[in-house]
């Protein structure tokens, strides 16, 4: 039986016995994978698949291993057309040690049985396969006897540690997948949106240039959150409560029980949370606890170990899923949680999508799962994935027929023709993904905003921003790039369109050198930044720790872009919504280039859209807009951006070159000066809500502005380009627009 898996820490250094700065090495030895992708055939669906592993930063326990394992066999159960994957991931204090023990005993005991089955029922033939029945409780029983054998194992104490673990079985001569769920890890799969293909129509393989797939959950992720595991696990006497609960400091809804109870008995909502979903905003999940003392506080209602969360229904019986795999199936996804935190199921298909081998889907997964922790909490994650390219199912061949275990050979079905031999998709995996930071990394920027040493380097007023002057068109290759790179993070999850495109005009290229510094711990910065390409490192100062090197700290982690690989990490991000301290050091390992938006800018961007709806109505009034849709005066309000003058400041000038419209918001005030055929001049006065420079956009050959308009006071206004008219109308209308 061919294996890979993860190694062991103590075989390949995985422990650090050193607290000084990291060297590019050691960050390096902090992933583990595959040194290429592997191409493999099982039976009738063919396949690449690759694997990733990357071990946490913990700032204040630095020699902490990755708890994360992972395993893939081939030929599993002494047949070539079948394969299993797993993803384990530990917890608790041996939770390592517990992720190695199922990484190497589950696949083992799975073998044996799985063959024992066979040999029972004596099925010699490659056609003939255990029913799914029959399957399922094999991979049932192999892991309650997994979880048995850890107990009693002497080299752990998995009392309070244990490990989640996600595996699929591929039964290739099937065309089938079975998937085990123990705990909060996942398995996501994506597949063509066009659920309708007709059999023969192209589907776009993985690497297409836009991702045309749909995320569905294979497992349904087993946490406090889903009613039904509250339930079960109160019955033992558990208390379902959050460790700001515990500690006090949110109420405890003492009626929860009885409505959880009761909503589930009518079948209301299928077990969401409500609380949780607030709670878990700042990293506070409900947890698991005993009646008699605060312990054992998991955050999953199932686990292999845990002793003694088991008797509070944390056990070891898995979920388990099967289905046949069909040409729309195109990319499956086995990750643990750490992947999931910050993005969706979603997101995580979409950026897989992108690449067209599943090493780099990997590596881009993993390391914006990793920044996105870096950039929310104080430590990240251990984080494991493995991707699967499908890149055939063939479904012209003899079906295999399916055997029950406990029927006997007369038990013979062929494929499909029993009730319930696939299982639905889930849409949902019924655990919210983290919108905010920390409740620990908020109280330390707050903390660190209190230093006297904390330096602002905004070097800007936010009434003195000047949006317009940021304002480039962009390539299509330079809008890909940053829709790659925003696509996962969650302050860009409710953009629209035309706000995306906005965000284009307004990102500031940047042009570095190697050494540079582009943030500096402790100041308080303005912008978030995309690399577009090459290398730069985090830094961090730990709590108290002086810069005496002036290097900027430990060494713990290095974005990478490439315009090649269509890799773009990001950092920074929460500059566009707090006015705090960095909380690490970014500096240039290598000349690159960055994008950089500005809070300002942002902030301008995605406000309040309650003035854009007065917008909306002025837009109405101008003749060239008259007849415009609803829609498409909201997308032309959503293209407004805001400018401010000065008193005397001249906004536009007669003659010059035109290429915007403008509307003055309450408490401007404008003087318009416009010259007549016959040489006289013609003066008004422009006050809240009035526009001009509307000529722009009339039909004609009209390109030049017909009056001088100055600010008389200290005005703003919305402004509107005729580039973004455009882009608005496409090619959905026919107007007297004279957009050339």
């Amino acid at each position: 039986m061919g294996c890979n898996q993860s190694s062991n820490a103590d075989k390949k250094g995985g422990r650090r016995t050193t607290t000084d700065p990291m060297t590019k090495l050691e960050i390096d030895k902090r992933i583990e994978s595959i040194d290429e992708t592997l191409t493999a055939k099982f039976g009738g669906v063919s396949v690449r698949y690759a694997y990733l592993s990357q071990r946490g930063y913990y700032p204040d326990d630095a020699l902490k291993p990755n708890q994360d394992s992972y395993s893939v066999s081939h030929n599993f159960a002494g047949r070539q057309t079948d394969a299993f994957f797993g993803v384990y991931d530990g917890h608790g204090r041996d939770g390592d040690k517990c992720a190695h023990f199922v990484r190497d005993n589950l696949p083992t005991m799975l073998t044996k049985a799985t063959t024992k089955a066979r040999d029972k029922q004596q099925l010699g033939s490659e056609d003939q396969e255990l029913n799914k029945e029959s399957m399922q409780e094999i991979l049932t029983k192999a892991h309650t006897e997994c979880n048995k054998r850890m107990h009693i194992n002497q080299n752990l104490d998995d009392s309070l540690s244990g490990t989640t673990s996600i595996s699929m079985y591929l039964h290739g001569n099937r065309n089938r997948i079975t998937i085990s769920n123990v705990g909060d890890s996942r398995a996501v799969i994506g597949r063509v949106a066009n659920a309708d293909n007709k059999e023969g129509a192209a589907v776009p393989p993985p690497g297409a240039p836009s991702s045309t797939l749909k995320a569905f959950a294979l497992s349904r992720d087993q946490t406090p959150y889903r009613r039904d595991e509250r339930i079960r696990c109160r019955k033992t006497g558990a208390r379902v409560l959050s460790l700001d609960q515990i500690e006090g400091l949110e109420p405890i809804d003492e009626d929860e029980a009885e409505r959880d109870e009761k909503m589930f008995l009518s079948g209301g909502d299928d077990g969401e949370i409500v609380l949780g979903e607030e709670i878990d905003e700042g990293g506070d999940p409900p947890r698991i606890w005993s009646p008699h003392g605060d312990y054992p506080g998991t955050a999953f209602t199932r686990s292999v170990g845990d002793a003694i969360a088991e008797e509070l229904g944390v056990f070891s019986v898995p979920e388990i899923l099967t289905r046949e795999l069909t040409p729309e199936d195109k990319i499956i996804v086995l990750a643990s949680d750490g992947v999931f935190e910050f993005l969706t199921n979603q997101s995580v298909i979409d950026i897989c999508a992108k690449f067209a081998d599943p090493l780099e889907a990997c590596r881009a997964v993993v390391a914006e799962s990793y920044e996105l922790w870096l950039q929310y909490e104080l430590r990240t994650d251990d984080i494991t994935m493995i991707c699967i390219f499908i890149d055939g199912v063939d479904t012209s061949g003899a079906r295999s027929t399916l055997v029950s275990v406990d029927s006997g050979p007369r038990a013979l079905e062929s494929l499909g023709s029993g009730d319930g031999e696939e299982d639905e998709l889930f849409t949902e995996a019924l655990r919210p993904v983290r919108m905010n930071m920390s409740l620990a990394k908020s109280r330390a920027l707050v903390k660190s905003k209190m230093s006297l040493s904390i330096e602002d380097v905004t070097g800007v007023l936010e009434e003195d921003f000047d949006i317009a002057s940021l304002y480039t068109e962009k390539t299509d290759e330079q809008k890909a790039g940053i829709a790659e790179a925003i696509r996962a993070s969650v302050v860009f999850q409710n953009i629209t369109d035309v706000q995306r495109e906005l965000m284009y005009k307004v990102m500031e290229p940047m042009e570095v050198k190697k050494g540079q510094w582009i943030i500096k711990q402790g100041t308080v910065g303005d912008r978030f930044y995309i690399v577009d390409e090459g290398s730069f490192e985090v830094r961090i100062l730990a709590e108290d720790q002086e810069d005496e090197d002036g290097n900027g700290g430990n060494r713990v982690h290095v974005y990478r872009g490439s315009r090649e690989n269509h890799s773009h990490p990001s950092f920074g991000e929460l500059a566009l919504m707090y006015s705090a301290p960095r909380a690490a050091s970014i500096i240039a390992q290598t000349d690159g280039r960055l994008w950089a938006l500005h809070r300002y800018a942002f902030k301008n961007i995605t406000s309040e859209q309650g003035p854009r709806k007065d917008a909306k109505k002025i837009l109405k009034q101008i003749d060239v807009f008259k007849s415009f849709t609803h829609d498409e005066l909201k997308d032309l309000a959503s293209y407004l951006c805001e400018a401010k003058y000065g008193r005397g400041d001249t906004i536009i000038k007669e003659g010059e070159d035109g290429d915007s419209l403008f509307i003055i918001l309450p408490g401007g005030s404008c003087e318009s000066v416009r010259t007549n055929d016959d040489g006289t001049s013609t003066t008004s006065v422009l006050i809240d809500d009035d526009f001009f420079g509307d000529e722009i956009l009339k039909g004609g050959t009209q390109k030049k502005y017909v009056s001088t308009v100055t600010a008389t006071r200290k005005s703003t206004c919305w402004i509107l380009q005729k580039s973004d008219v455009k882009r608005v109308i496409g090619s959905k209308r026919k107007t007297d627009t004279n957009m050339a």
